[in-house]
């Protein structure tokens, strides 16, 4: 990223609405009073100008490089997953809902939509913390078994959901509700496409909101398709070997 000193607040969060919470933790209005230049709001709020700099640069440096996900050992996998993509929701599901929460209040008068789009998501970040605390601390550790049984031809016993398909059954349905109400929120927003009059907030909601549901469709892509498949194979396989041991 070019240098930012003479740049404007407004400019820097146009070209990269990622950028919009960087300023919002330092406390930096990115929206009314967004056409301030870095250099003087630093100055007036006595901010560190590197720090802040050192952080805007790291939004650009985030580009996902293209990985061979199938490759992977299902132990690293799930440690990807839970690295990148759950902490990506945790993270953002709190920022989200502040420029939700925000967008509803000032101009949920007139255009309805932002407060259904608000429930909407309020509901959905719910379901998925449930979601992932599941994945945490059921299925994954589970996999994990799973995958040190199979290396070291160990047997596997007191699976307190009888088959792994139980559980993956319960994620993938729940995967099934999440993408359908992003499609609720996708026509209701026409795609994400704020009004010629909207605000910066506004802007960066529905810039936001895209985001994540395209950090999703990767997260529930590498769940789907990669691990839960190779995972019911490990564990037919593990149930197997067990099976004729103990007979």
């Amino acid at each position: 990223m070019e240098s930012i000193v003479n740049r404007t607040v407004a400019e820097i969060v146009a070209e990269d609405y990622k950028t919009a919470d960087v300023f919002k933790k330092y406390g930096i209005d990115f929206c009314c009073g967004g056409h301030t230049s870095v250099s003087e709001v630093c100055d007036k709020k006595k901010i560190n100008l590197s720090d802040l700099e050192r952080e805007l640069s790291r939004i650009s440096l985030m580009a996902t490089a293209s990985n061979n996900f199938n490759g992977w050992e299902l132990d690293f996998l799930i440690d990807y997953i839970i690295t990148v993509h759950h902490s990506y929701v945790t993270e953002n599901i709190p920022r989200i809902k502040g420029y939700a929460d925000k967008v509803a209040k000032v101009h949920g008068h007139h255009y309805k939509e932002v407060v259904e789009i608000k429930t909407l998501f309020d509901n959905v970040a719910e379901e998925l913390m449930q979601h992932m605390h599941k994945e945490e601390n059921i299925l994954f550790p589970f996999i994990k078994e799973l995958v040190i049984a199979h290396d070291e031809k160990k047997s596997l016993r007191n699976i307190p959901f009888g088959t792994i398909h139980n559980p993956i059954r319960m994620m993938e349905l729940e995967h099934e509700n999440a993408g359908a109400t992003f499609k609720m929120i996708v026509r209701i927003s026409n795609d994400y496409t704020p009004p010629p009059e909207g605000c910066n907030t506004y802007n960066v909601l529905y810039s936001k909101l895209r985001e994540f549901e395209e950090d999703l469709h990767k997260h529930i892509h590498l769940e789907n398709n990669i691990l839960f498949p190779k995972a019911i194979r490990l564990s037919d396989n593990v149930m197997r070997i067990t099976s004729m041991r103990e007979h």
